[in-house]
């Protein structure tokens, strides 16, 4: 069996979020060997007793490298169905390095959250549900369809545009120290967003009728 012909059409993206992965790996590395010479930190210890930024600095990647295992089974899993999952991996990427509530507070978790239910919303229905081709019965029947589709389509631009809010409100105009989680809210909101639209509009629908 050839596994291209089973595997989704856009299962390329899972393979860049890989490599990303690879790539933040290395560079929480190169931050650990960094810290070494720097609080002068000798192999092997782990820690230190001394420096707790040293820490700080090992415990993220240490963090990262506990979920890695988990994080590759369920990404291949969801990317079987959802390929972009990028956004949350972005997110959580972010998380992980940025645990205090002054550099990344807790509530700008809300955009990603209402994104995920709009993508869900948005994809709910089929293409042929809201045209009337396919649907007849169930709650206000084609009216009933549409509805929930612009729900979802306000749902998913209104988290896109906090997210531009929260990174340049929260983060660029403040000049805090710190941007990189503003980046990566909005880009988890835009992978979603977008995302969105190609899983609605770019797949096919026989499986519907």
């Amino acid at each position: 069996m050839n596994m291209l012909t089973v595997l989704p059409s856009h299962f390329g993206y899972v393979i860049f979020t890989y490599l990303y992965s690879w790539i933040m790996l290395a560079y929480l590395a190169v931050k650990v060997g960094l810290a070494r010479k720097k609080y002068d930190v000798k192999y092997p210890a782990m820690y230190s007793d001394k420096e707790q930024v040293f820490n700080c600095i090992q415990r993220a990647h240490q963090n990262t490298l506990e979920i890695y295992p988990q994080w590759l089974v369920f990404q291949t899993i969801a990317a079987l169905v959802y390929p972009f999952f990028t956004g949350w991996w972005i997110i959580i990427d972010a998380a992980v390095n940025y645990p205090d509530e002054g550099d990344f507070h807790h509530a700008y978790h809300t955009c990603g959250v209402i994104a995920t239910l709009a993508f869900l919303m948005i994809n709910a229905v089929s293409n042929g549900q809201v045209r009337g081709d396919s649907y007849s019965e169930g709650c206000m029947g084609q009216t009933g369809a549409r509805v929930w589709l612009f729900i979802g389509f306000m749902l998913a631009f209104g988290s896109l545009i906090a997210s531009m809010w929260i990174l340049f409100g929260g983060f660029v105009v403040p000049q805090k120290p710190v941007v990189y989680p503003g980046i990566a809210i909005f880009f988890q909101n835009a992978f979603i967003f977008f995302g969105g639209l190609v899983f609605k509009f770019g797949r096919t629908e026989d499986l519907w009728q």
